[in-house]
């Protein structure tokens, strides 16, 4: 990594996209076993805020960890009363006959911004696209609720789908679909990538790359062709950070993603900048004036 140092710029705003909180003796996190000893532990605001100070982050959007709408009211809760908490992520079952209600139910709450099925946990590649799920997708649109894609790159081909098919539903594609960093970007990944971009509702998360980079090897000259590659298809309109936190504890750690992205980001205007920092974060997901 380079040891470059850079200071923060008062005048670009920072909001992360992308954050979780957990609590194990709600014990509704299917993946998160003893094994992860790094991750095996309570993840609360205040072990978050002190970094979020330092690093000058203002606000922040919360994302489930849980497939149950009990964590969603979990997660609510902490955006009620956590300042920096800017937007809630949750879930829903969307096999549920009830589920449009459930989401309206949830949409009373200002700080309740869409849902995040887990697709990358369900064998069906094509789950997402039965046809009773049409009618969420339609009034997630209509009353502005967003989606995030928690996906590999094979699942793209139907967030496409859907993205055509709902031209008003917005859309985020999580962790820039979870590219095997151990390589250069596959044919395969960018051209899924070439052709989502391709529909202006869909939007990408620079987050949780290190994660998917070799363990211990978090140099910018990996993930580099990769944050080229989605800065071209996508622009710096359509291109949020977020740090992934705490799961990006595997490989890495806050700080650490912090100092990548300035390089990774050191040729980009400063327009440019504040866009992917944070701007297009607060347009898609609505969030108020910090």
């Amino acid at each position: 990594m380079s040891n470059t140092k850079f200071e923060i710029k008062p005048n670009i705003e920072r909001v992360d996209s992308h954050q979780h909180f957990w609590q194990l003796s709600r014990d509704d996190y299917h993946w998160l076993t003893p094994e992860l000893a790094l991750l095996y532990k309570d993840f609360l605001p205040q072990h978050l805020a002190p970094t979020l100070e330092h690093q000058g982050i203002s606000q922040t959007i919360l994302v489930q960890a849980a497939a149950t709408e009990e964590e969603t009211h979990f997660l609510l809760e902490i955006a009620e009363r956590t300042n920096f908490v800017a937007g809630v992520v949750g879930w829903i079952d969307m096999e549920d006959a009830k589920a449009i209600t459930t989401l309206a139910r949830l949409a009373h709450n200002p700080y309740f911004k869409g849902i995040r099925p887990m697709l990358q946990d369900i064998d069906d590649v094509n789950w997402i696209l039965k046809d009773k799920f049409n009618p969420i997708f339609e009034f997630m649109a209509k009353k502005h609720l967003t989606f995030d894609a928690l996906v590999n790159d094979v699942h793209l081909s139907n967030i496409k789908s859907i993205a055509d098919r709902h031209p008003t539903l917005k859309i985020v594609i999580d962790h820039c679909a979870k590219p095997n960093l151990a390589m250069l970007p596959s044919r395969f990944w960018q051209r899924r990538i070439t052709s989502i971009a391709s529909c202006k509702n869909v939007y990408i998360k620079m987050s949780g790359l290190l994660t998917e980079a070799p363990q211990g090897q978090v140099d910018a000259s990996i993930i580099q062709p990769y944050v080229d590659h989605i800065s071209q298809e996508f622009g710096p309109n359509r291109i949020m950070w977020g740090s992934d936190w705490p799961v990006i504890k595997l490989n890495g750690d806050y700080d650490t993603w912090v100092e990548l992205t300035q390089v990774l980001l050191n040729n980009y205007q400063d327009e440019e900048k504040r866009k992917i920092w944070a701007d297009n974060a607060r347009t898609f997901y609505q969030l108020p004036s910090y």
